[in-house]
């Protein structure tokens, strides 16, 4: 079976944008959230990106020539602004934690 026929390749994918579409949307308005719900959006964020690293470490694992164009495709794409996918979860990571920063920083 070809890597995107499989159900549970289709299913992730699904939730993972549906997933990160809602909390790009609800992120929309993070600075009117209280200090709890700014908690709860940089947890899910964080679950969000665990949940597409694994993800995208399947595609890389795969023997499947669609799953092996799809992450070369996505390198050509990071490429052009000149970072890979690697990096990109990094600077992801690095934006959630000046975010929880800043939090620790209004406690005081």
């Amino acid at each position: 079976m070809a890597f995107f026929e499989s159900e549970i390749v289709q299913e992730e994918a699904k939730r993972l944008f549906s997933d990160y579409q809602k909390l790009m949307q609800l992120g929309s308005d993070y600075g009117k959230f209280d200090r709890e719900g700014k908690k709860m959006f940089i947890n899910t964020m964080e679950e969000l990106m665990q949940r597409y690293k694994v993800f995208m470490k399947r595609f890389e694992l795969s023997e499947d020539f669609q799953a092996k164009m799809t992450i070369e495709q996505l390198r050509t794409q990071l490429g052009q602004f000149g970072i890979t996918p690697e990096q990109m979860f990094e600077q992801m990571n690095t934006t959630l934690e000046r975010m929880k920063a800043q939090l620790d920083q209004s406690d005081q």
